[in-house]
């Protein structure tokens, strides 16, 4: 079941390494300005994103496969209907290097089965919430 509860996503929010999947170069998009907000708030962020080489001063990467340092955390900024393949590179990176714990699906991103499937694999798993919202309210 995914994770709603305060306790849960306090504890996911302890991620140090966050890969983000969709990281855009665009200032003023959610997913510019949310991994800009975290990585100002002590995150590492790891952009994935196919179509650029670089994204807020980091190195962006085509897919989270060649991502070679630990990720704690995926968020993800991509529409629904690329979740269960999203998840599915989770599971992947999951099952193979013993990272990639949780995935973070922005707000009004969700996948109910591609989720419970992630669940099954023993990734912790966050629909349709914005990691930046719950930061702010948890963390002040």
């Amino acid at each position: 079941m995914p994770i709603t509860d305060d306790e849960g996503l306090d504890r996911l929010l302890d991620a140090d390494a966050i890969a983000v999947i969709g990281c855009s170069t665009t200032p003023g998009k959610a997913a510019h300005e949310i991994p800009a907000y975290l990585q100002r708030h002590g995150y590492r962020v790891i952009p994935v994103n196919p179509f650029a080489d670089e994204v807020l001063g980091e190195t962006a990467y085509d897919r989270l496969a060649d991502v070679e340092s630990d990720v704690d955390l995926v968020n993800v900024f991509r529409p629904s209907e690329e979740v269960p393949e999203v998840l599915g590179a989770v599971r992947e990176r999951h099952a193979e290097r013993g990272d990639a714990g949780a995935a973070w699906l922005q707000l009004g991103i969700s996948h109910d089965e591609a989720a419970a499937d992630a669940e099954a694999d023993g990734i912790e798993v966050v629909q349709d919430k914005c990691m930046k919202v719950e930061h702010r309210r948890l963390r002040g």
